[in-house]
């Protein structure tokens, strides 16, 4: 059969895509682009906000559109949370939530009802975190490896958690023998990622933590470099001095501050100050160097009054990170931030969105700036920049470079550029002699 695989969401969704395309060739299915014809259409969906939960389900009205005759199966967290709302749309076969989405390529030999089937359990319960390993990451450059999923942190604002249950760990053997066989398929760097990742070993026998598999993997040496995608700020400081000690971890770290304000702090029930979180941020500038900082923030929060904002903005102006990820708030049923009072106006949200995505922007340059005249190691990409036609890759610290003219920058490598300028947060260079 032809399988089509739709992923929307998380760096943890892409990495169970991958998971599911693999599996389905091994049963001896074809992979086949979303835009060719297929027998079987697996949309891997997302409902980190209201706008996710839009797009899941035009993605999926979208496939059944264009696929008649297909199977549509639809799973990922928004089957997890909202199967019902799945179950009204015409056209869908079955709806598969997080525990049995592993079992999807063998339930497709299984005759389906007129009418949506739903496998949709509490995921409360799930203890081990599934993770099969890996030979190709199609469409990337770098791989991306689960090593953790799940959350116990219960943010007031967050539905994950009760879309993917309990945090749980992929045990240190299993990560390190599937860093290496991603390796051996030619990978230069792969991301470590997982929902909560800086809990990763927490709940393993016996415990350990993302530090000593950092050190473990620094010393065994399975790929040329490893990156991290986000860490809390609780726990960010627990791997600096095995970046600061290593040489394959890259010098990159993503960390959720959602808000400047204490008060929107505790509201949104984060364990942290405002100084706390300036305090961490210039400790591992100071204890890294060349760290790129990345942020994430939200907008708008039940309860941020204008003052709130300003405090968060001002407190972002004045500290040394890099770039940031800004999100509006949204009001997600069953958490406890849909209750407060105090619902900040739509567009509100919107003219502080843009008024941090200016700031964000201008962080970019600021940073890129400091490396101009530097020669960074850079990882290139497959596909080149649209805009201008270069080839284009990701310095350790997380800055687009695009490369200049003259051979030597083959797609898949880690080379040596020379920086010549910044224009738009990016860097432009050449290959280094």
């Amino acid at each position: 059969m032809r399988i089509s695989v739709v992923t929307l969401g998380c760096k943890v969704n892409q990495c169970e895509s991958a998971a599911l395309t693999e599996a389905f060739a091994a049963r001896g299915h074809t992979s086949v682009g979303p835009d060719e014809p297929a027998d079987v259409c697996v949309v891997n969906t997302c409902t980190v906000t209201g706008r996710t939960d839009y797009q899941s389900r035009q993605s999926i009205r979208k496939v059944v559109r264009e696929h008649p005759d297909a199977t549509v199966i639809v799973t990922g967290c928004y089957a997890q949370t909202r199967p019902d709302a799945i179950a009204d749309i015409p056209g869908v076969s079955l709806i598969v939530g997080t525990e049995d989405k592993e079992r999807i390529p063998d339930l497709v030999a299984e005759p389906l009802p007129e009418r949506p089937r739903r496998i949709v359990g509490d995921p409360a319960g799930i203890r081990t975190c599934s993770a099969p390993p890996l030979d190709r990451f199609s469409g990337h450059t770098r791989a991306f490896l689960k090593i953790q999923d799940g959350c116990n942190a219960f943010c007031s604002y967050c539905i994950v958690p009760y879309a993917r249950g309990r945090s749980r760990s992929l045990p240190e053997e299993d990560v390190l023998e599937r860093l290496r066989r991603l390796g051996r398929n030619g990978y230069r760097e792969v991301v470590l990622t997982g929902i909560h990742l800086g809990a990763y070993g927490q709940d393993l026998e016996p415990p350990t933590d993302l530090a000593r598999l950092l050190r473990r993997a620094e010393t065994a040496a399975p790929v040329e470099r490893l990156r991290l995608s986000s860490l809390e700020p609780l726990e960010a400081e627990g791997v600096a001095e095995t970046i600061r000690a290593g040489r394959r971890i890259c010098p990159h770290l993503h960390i959720p501050l959602q808000s400047g304000d204490d008060g929107v702090l505790a509201a949104m029930n984060r364990h942290y100050d405002s100084a706390f979180f300036a305090g961490l941020i210039r400790r591992l500038v100071d204890a890294i160097p060349d760290l790129g900082v990345g942020v994430d923030v939200l907008a708008g929060f039940p309860g941020e009054s204008e003052n709130a904002f300003l405090r968060t903005v001002a407190l972002l102006e004045a500290l040394p990170v890099a770039y940031l990820h800004v999100f509006p708030y949204s009001r997600r049923p069953g958490t406890a931030a849909a209750d407060l009072p105090g619902q900040v106006p739509e567009a509100e949200k919107k003219n502080r969105c843009e008024t941090l995505r200016a700031l964000s922007q201008r962080k970019r340059q600021a940073f890129a700036e400091r490396f101009v005249g530097r020669t960074l190691s850079v990882l290139i990409e497959d596909k080149r920049d649209p805009a201008t036609g270069l080839k284009r890759g990701f310095s350790e610290n997380y800055i687009p470079v695009l490369v200049e003219g003259g051979p030597g920058a083959a797609a898949r490598r880690i080379v040596p550029v020379r920086t010549e300028r910044a224009s738009a947060g990016r860097l432009f260079g050449r290959v280094a002699p």
